[in-house]
């Protein structure tokens, strides 16, 4: 569809490098991992159009329409 979207947190906080010496191990918090690889970033910022809002809100729209059916 041509909107561009990620994952915006692809490794948790507990699990980047940065928190090693917390000593944090994969599992111990299962929710947050799980939402870690499910959470998408779409597009937003200032130079977005009106049209391409427009575009991105109809596509998101459909999507869960058709989860729907």
């Amino acid at each position: 569809n041509g909107i561009e979207t990620k994952i915006h947190y692809p490794i948790p906080i507990h699990l980047q490098k940065c928190a090693s010496n917390l000593g944090y191990a994969p599992g111990r918090f299962p929710f947050t991992e799980k939402q870690a690889k499910m959470i998408l970033s779409l597009p937003i910022y200032p130079e977005l159009t009106n049209h391409q809002i427009s575009l991105i809100c109809s596509t998101i729209k459909k999507f869960f329409d058709q989860l729907k059916r």
